[in-house]
């Protein structure tokens, strides 16, 4: 049994997401240690890609900084597995099919399951090629994540009936990004997930502020908050861990 479950269980879950390798490996680290101690219950950790498209600029730059700085996959594999000496909550990667499949599927999936990561996103891939990476990712028992966007419609049944792990629910239109406002019609989606399967959902793209995860967190299982993230780490470099903490244990008080 994967334990991505264990996030969401008699409670609402806060992911936060954190780029690896931005500015270096030891404040990776460092910061995911804060935020587990802050309140996260589970942690989206980013695999640099050079042309990560979901992202809006501020991801964008965080994946530059970390590849000029000299991260590779292999990298990211040995700092989880050093996180998971002292770290139990559910870890999940997202990247890129490239990664995936430059690595070598097998190979990947198989460092996944050896260092403790319960799944993995990948937003360039279609729910009709997923395929190619499902099954491997179940044999290794890593939970491939579908994502949800506001012009799934007719879709969102059909995706929901397969999902594993958690549902990501991209909130607007775009990349990712901090957003004043969420417009999109959050509750309809979350209605038609919740008819087709009994998996959780979490939303994400676009909160930033306690304000904002506490009404995402009325209407769905979990709040993942990305780029307000990486803003600290860009502004304190090996200094932020300290603030993401307390930025994790604000954003989670708020969702109680």
């Amino acid at each position: 049994m994967n334990k991505i479950h264990e996030a969401f269980k008699n409670k609402k879950a806060f992911i936060p997401f954190i780029t690896c390798g931005d500015p270096d490996v030891a404040t990776t680290k460092a910061t995911i240690l804060e935020m587990v101690k802050n309140g996260a219950d589970l942690i989206e950790i980013g695999i640099p890609f050079s042309d990560p498209t979901a992202e809006g600029v501020v991801i964008q730059g965080a994946n530059i900084r970390a590849l000029a700085g000299g991260i590779t996959t292999d990298k990211v594999f040995d700092m989880v597995a050093d996180v998971r000496k002292e770290v139990s909550i559910p870890l999940v990667f997202m990247t890129y099919a490239n990664v995936v499949f430059s690595y070598g599927a097998e190979k990947f999936f198989t460092r996944c399951n050896e260092v403790g990561i319960d799944g993995i996103i990948l937003p360039d891939i279609p729910f009709e090629e997923k395929k190619e990476f499902l099954d491997v990712a179940d044999r290794h028992n890593v939970d491939l994540i579908s994502l949800i966007a506001p012009t799934s419609d007719d879709r969102i049944a059909m995706i929901a009936k397969e999902a594993k792990g958690f549902l990501y629910i991209v909130s607007s239109l775009g990349v990712t990004g901090t957003r004043s406002e969420i417009t999109t019609d959050l509750d309809s989606i979350v209605k038609i997930v919740k008819e087709n399967t009994s998996v959780p959902c979490a939303i994400g793209f676009g909160i930033s502020t306690p304000q904002q995860a506490n009404e995402m967190s009325q209407i769905a299982d979990g709040v993942i908050v990305g780029s307000a993230i990486i803003k600290l780490l860009k502004k304190y470099k090996t200094e932020a861990p300290k603030y993401i903490g307390e930025y994790v244990k604000e954003m989670k008080e708020a969702m109680n």
